[in-house]
């Protein structure tokens, strides 16, 4: 949708340096012509002043709006976006829970996978590919044996990453935190928390 014309920067930025100029111009006439009233340059000077600080103000606010609008969008995207991935680790619980994959089961993992499609990175959508082929091929059967889990938990895990990294991944960089590391301490929970047999 096009931005509407006085909504653009750059347009707003000529207008008001037209006005600035023409302003300043017809003040700077009216200046010399009222020389011989008393208090009339006066006066000028204070219109003058008063109509710089409420255009300059003008664009302050308006950027300060247009910052605060931006940054609310990107918060209500992160929201869903955790969301999101949250659902599909819940969804993911229930059917290692349970023990059956079942139909219903099979279309939340596909809507997920649309609702991924919208927010996900691109490395965490590669990466939920091949998970979705492990487990494919680990529940071919309709069942998820011990062993099963266990394999779904570690391809979870290296999806994990990629979740961790598309939604603080620049906290992560801003605090210092090695994404290495992290990674290898994921996975390493993933092997360590195994279900026995």
């Amino acid at each position: 949708m096009a931005k509407e014309w006085y909504k653009n920067s750059f347009i707003m930025m000529v207008l008001s340096a037209a006005l600035f100029i023409g302003g300043y111009f017809f003040l700077r006439l009216a200046y010399h012509m009222s020389d011989k009233m008393p208090f009339t340059q006066e006066i000028i000077l204070i219109v003058l002043g008063t109509l710089a600080t409420v255009l300059i103000t003008a664009m302050l606010l308006n950027k300060q709006t247009e910052v605060e609008l931006e940054k609310e969008k990107n918060v209500k995207f992160l929201e869903l976006k955790t969301q999101t991935y949250l659902r599909l680790i819940d969804n993911l619980e229930e059917i290692v829970k349970r023990r059956v994959v079942d139909e219903e089961e099979v279309n939340k993992l596909m809507f997920n996978t649309h609702r991924l499609a919208i927010f996900a990175s691109p490395s965490a959508l590669a990466e939920y590919q091949r998970f979705l082929s492990v487990f494919n091929k680990k529940t071919d059967d309709g069942m998820v044996s011990i062993d099963d889990a266990n394999q779904l938990s570690q391809s979870l895990a290296r999806l994990t990453v990629l979740i961790r990294k598309d939604l603080i991944g620049e906290l992560d960089d801003n605090r210092g935190y090695n994404p290495e590391n992290i990674k290898e301490q994921i996975l390493s929970n993933a092997v360590s928390v195994t279900i026995k047999k």
